[in-house]
């Protein structure tokens, strides 16, 4: 057997302390929700779009926006942020 492998592995190993999220896009907001609308886990978990309501969501930006949606979220991408303020929403990080 190889010396490396005989060797015992240490070291530093994030993998207990990373959060893992559930991405959406603004792109599927913008299909499923009316305008003026309160997004928030449930609502994502009521159309659909994100199978547990445990985990954390993060909003990323990909595709576009037009409807003025309120929208809370654990996270959100810098793109997605500019595009739900442009469209005269609101991004609001839950704790």
């Amino acid at each position: 057997m190889p010396h490396f492998r005989r060797i015992p592995k240490r070291g530093f190993s994030n993998a207990e302390f990373r959060v893992a999220y559930i991405v959406v896009n603004v792109d599927d907001l913008d299909k499923v929700f009316a305008s003026g609308t309160h997004v928030n886990t449930q609502a994502l978990l009521d159309a659909g779009l994100v199978r547990s309501a445990t985990m954390p969501v993060k909003i990323l930006g990909n595709g576009k926006l037009t409807k003025k949606l309120t929208v809370d979220a654990a996270g959100f991408s810098a793109s997605a942020m500019e595009k739900i303020k442009q469209a005269g929403g609101e991004a609001r990080v839950q704790a």
